[in-house]
């Protein structure tokens, strides 16, 4: 196995098993787990993030199960035969529409209210104890560091660890100092078990818009490098929800603010299934459903323009869609169009946009792959991040449009 430090752009995806979605962890099934790793890797992917829930691995704030563990270096060890390399993101915590949380560190009132919870096996409108502040939640988080970090020591699939995915959707720190401290312990924690594997934060394009007390130049100080996810059909401020230009922005942007290199964690857009069954038109989806060739020339654009702006590397979200027996279960009963992300369909067959990665990293591999731009920021000069974080529902669109208006130019 090459590790990624030697390659110029990192191709990989999110993951979830095309007929277990987040209940994989309750009955996990390394044939299933083999084989779709073995479909990524014959598809040009190398790196795949994966998701720990939060339930799963620690039903008490004391306890973290080894039997999960061991499912964990399972999936590792299955990895590092398949040539592909891990993210595990710890805290799990926000997915798909739902936040995904142990019964304890639920709380009273309505802090996370803006998203259902799924907890004891059933959804829930439940607070969320602030993770940032509370003492015995920190510590259960630094217990889960810890042994996670101790049993994928050295392990040689590991690529990185993510201290959460999109993390303020379930609740935010009440300062920028409150952020510091969390992201300082945790990734100590890591770090002390796990060597030099690097940390990262899995934030998200809604981090930009609002200040969430967690900036870019936060994570930064305990981060290896940034990540940022991002989907023009869910943004308010952009009116092509196609707009693939928005990928990259968010990266440099996401740059400029933090200073250090940047992963676009998430990217994609959900197609329209060509396997039984099909939508209904009556259900409410929150984002139409592309043709899998707009979807596949999305991905080609997309992988073109975040190489070109010098991002690290790019990941699709997400692996497969999923199984229709999974449709009537949170969070795919609730959220349509999370049904069909995916790079496989739910039998497991590609679609086009496999064969557009693959085409990719076989150009990257001859060295063919597109020049980075050298100079990828000049519509940021003057600028004062000051300024943005003072105004960000108004400055975000505004360096925006400037930003597409030099492109034009180029």
């Amino acid at each position: 196995m090459v590790r990624d430090e030697q390659q110029r752009f990192v191709l990989g995806t999110n993951y979830w098993p095309l007929n277990k979605a987040m209940y994989w962890w309750q009955d996990f099934d390394a044939a299933e787990v083999s084989a779709d790793l073995g479909r990524m890797a014959a598809g040009g992917i190398s790196h795949v993030r994966v998701f720990l829930l939060w339930e799963e691995f620690q039903p008490a704030p004391d306890t973290v199960l080894p039997a999960a563990l061991r499912r964990l270096v399972q999936l590792a060890d299955i990895a590092a035969e398949g040539g592909v390399f891990i993210m595990p993101t710890l805290f799990c915590g926000h997915m798909s529409g739902i936040n995904w949380l142990p019964g304890w560190a639920l709380g009273p009132g309505r802090e996370g209210g803006r998203f259902p919870v799924w907890s004891g096996g059933r959804l829930l409108t439940a607070g969320i104890r602030n993770w940032y502040t509370d003492r015995e939640i920190i510590r259960a988080q630094q217990l889960q560091c810890r042994e996670v970090a101790r049993a994928l020591a050295g392990h040689p699939a590991i690529w990185a660890y993510d201290l959460g995915n999109e993390s303020s959707n379930c609740v935010l720190p009440p300062d920028r100092n409150a952020a510091r401290s969390w992201l300082e312990i945790m990734a100590g924690e890591i770090r002390r078990q796990g060597g030099d594997c690097p940390v990262t934060l899995g934030m998200h394009a809604e981090d930009l818009e609002n200040d969430r007390c967690l900036w870019p130049q936060d994570a930064a100080l305990w981060c290896d490098w940034l990540c940022m996810h991002g989907y023009p059909f869910y943004l308010s401020w952009i009116d092509d929800p196609g707009d693939v230009r928005v990928l990259p922005f968010l990266g440099l942007l996401t740059r400029w603010l933090g200073g250090k290199p940047v992963l676009f964690e998430e990217f994609g857009a959900p197609s329209r299934p060509i396997l039984p069954p099909y939508p209904d038109k009556r259900e409410s989806y929150q984002c139409r459903l592309w043709d899998e060739t707009e979807v596949a020339t999305y991905y080609r654009q997309a992988l073109e323009l975040l190489c070109q702006a010098g991002m690290t590397g790019a990941m699709a979200w997400c692996y497969g869609d999923y199984h229709p027996s999974l449709w009537d279960r949170p969070p795919l009963k609730e959220n349509p169009h999370e049904r069909h992300f995916g790079l496989f369909r739910h039998d497991g067959s590609p679609k086009p946009a496999v064969q557009t990665i693959g085409k990719f990293a076989g150009r990257l591999a001859a060295g063919r792959g597109p020049a980075v731009d050298q100079s990828p920021a000049g519509w940021l000069r003057g600028e004062d991040p000051e300024r943005y974080y003072r105004s960000q529902r108004t400055e975000l669109p505004r360096l925006y449009r400037k930003y597409c208006e030099v492109r034009s130019e180029k």
